[in-house]
């Protein structure tokens, strides 16, 4: 049974070590990774925001969580409708048979509809992302040109799931 639950500071280790072993796949697949940001990334475990999927006392994913939009991303009345926007989700390669990147969505489009959210949102810069988000659910809402690059934003309704039926629990609620 994996779990989802709130990150702490005694997280961040943990949390390096999985964006590293991701970082490794990234590079071994010729993608680029995030390497020279793994301590920030990881960092983000002590801010409140980031969530952490473990099987037993390994963490095997991590997902940062708000209720805000960035500003640059949805219109005012976009922004006006209650969502929860996921960032910097990282998935350990090692358990790429579990789906975990699935659970982890799974979970907040449940956690959205149980604290009276319309959206779960989220962004990414590569078509293959958006691709594999589309399996998950979410639907391309639009495409922005930024300076880091092209920035695809992707949303699914809020619904209530049975967590359970995936192996998933949480242990706390946001």
């Amino acid at each position: 049974m994996f779990t989802m639950r709130p990150a702490t500071e005694a997280d961040t280790p943990g949390v390096a070590s999985m964006i590293t072993a991701r970082c490794d796949w990234m590079e071994q697949h010729g993608l680029e990774s995030w390497r020279e940001n793994v301590d920030d990334l990881a960092g983000q475990a002590a801010t409140g925001f980031m969530w952490v999927l473990e099987d037993e006392d390994r963490i095997v994913g991590c997902t940062t969580v708000t209720n805000h939009a960035p500003p640059k991303d949805w219109t005012p009345e976009e922004a006006a409708e209650k969502s929860l926007y996921l960032f910097t989700t990282v998935t350990d390669p090692a358990y790429r048979g579990h789906k975990p990147g699935t659970l982890i969505a799974l979970w907040a489009v449940d956690l959205a509809a149980r604290h009276g959210h319309q959206w779960v949102r989220r962004g990414c810069f590569f078509p293959e992302l958006v691709k594999y988000y589309e399996t998950q659910g979410f639907s391309l809402v639009k495409e922005q040109d930024r300076s880091a690059g092209h920035l695809y934003l992707l949303e699914r309704r809020a619904e209530r799931l049975d967590l359970g039926q995936f192996g998933l629990s949480t242990s706390a609620a946001v």
